[in-house]
């Protein structure tokens, strides 16, 4: 059976607040925890004003708080932002408080140039991805024994256990990445839905070395999802998916994800619907057996061991009701 998980974007729906927002996030883990799901993630995004998710590790000790099993990540900390060591503390910090229930998910940065100014503003020499990789697994096993620049310097608190490493990412890089590391590896197919992507997976389990954080490669698939109880019904949250997609990648994005309403009453121009097709490959749509047989065939594809499905739609209601319809199509 395939192991089903969520990630929330936090989306600030048309006439909400970042604040209800970041509530609703807390109830759609709550409910996820209830209905069976393996993880809830959260992710890291800056400059854009329509979701509320900045702070990944923040966020998850909240998260981690108001739930009481469900594992808890990040997908992802953009690590080239940030000293790996500091990374390291702060999951081992939540580790420490929610032991066995703490995912680190990483990625690289892709974010808008301002943005990646304001972070990178006093930094020195860059340190590479790989290397940063390298020193939060060293800190995650308070390896003091290897050659590092670091070598002696430890991660705190140490508590005795870590918390899983994935790396996330849709190319060759990032696999060679996690399989030299022997970290798990999360494909993210609604950032490159290719066929021919099954590869990479295939790539990274033949090219896997064992760590020692994880014996055997372990994959997770990562999809946006579009459920609801009618195709017509899944079809109008999809043209609002359309349609954030759309000001997402606009000049002037406005500050809110648009509601139903709003995408049928404002439609697509030409150009827009070119790309609107294009983005529609991003999405698995239906009712929850439409969208259910769906994901086992990717996951048959791709062969991955979980699937983590991100149900960024317009409404609370239409986020939860989603993630339960699915639960229960696929018996968690």
């Amino acid at each position: 059976m395939i192991s089903l998980s969520i990630l929330d974007y936090s989306p600030i729906d048309e006439g909400a607040t970042a604040g209800e927002a970041l509530q609703q996030t807390t109830e759609l883990a709550q409910l996820a925890e209830q209905l069976g799901y393996k993880r809830f993630w959260v992710a890291e995004h800056h400059q854009v004003f329509s979701v509320a998710g900045s702070s990944p590790e923040m966020l998850m000790m909240h998260l981690a708080g108001a739930t009481k099993k469900i594992r808890i990540g990040s997908g992802g900390v953009m690590l080239p932002h940030y000293s790996a060591y500091k990374v390291a503390e702060n999951f081992r910090l939540l580790e420490a408080l929610h032991p066995g229930r703490i995912d680190l998910g990483i990625g690289r940065s892709r974010s808008y140039r301002l943005v990646n100014k304001a972070l990178n503003e006093s930094k020195g020499i860059a340190v590479s991805y790989e290397q940063q990789i390298t020193d939060i697994q060293k800190y995650f096993t308070d390896d003091t024994e290897s050659t590092h620049r670091f070598q002696q310097l430890r991660a705190t608190p140490v508590s005795g256990t870590a918390p899983e490493m994935w790396v996330l990412g849709t190319g060759e890089g990032s696999v060679k990445v996690a399989a030299e590391a022997g970290a798990a590896y999360a494909y993210a197919h609604f950032a490159k839905p290719l066929k021919s992507s099954a590869k990479l997976i295939e790539a990274y389990k033949d090219k896997f070395q064992p760590s020692r954080l994880l014996a055997q490669p372990t994959t997770m698939l990562c999809v946006f999802a579009v459920v609801a109880d009618t195709e017509e019904r899944a079809e109008e949250l999809a043209q609002a998916f359309d349609l954030w997609l759309l000001f997402v990648e606009s000049d002037t994005p406005p500050p809110y994800y648009p509601s139903v309403e709003t995408a049928r009453k404002r439609g697509f121009s030409a150009s827009e619907r070119e790309r609107v097709e294009r983005n529609r490959k991003r999405m698995l749509i239906g009712t929850a057996e439409q969208v259910k047989r769906q994901i086992e065939e990717l996951a048959e594809a791709y062969q991955a061991d979980e699937v983590l499905v991100i149900p960024n739609v317009a409404g609370a209601e239409s986020r939860m009701k989603g993630i339960r319809l699915l639960a229960e199509a696929f018996g968690l």
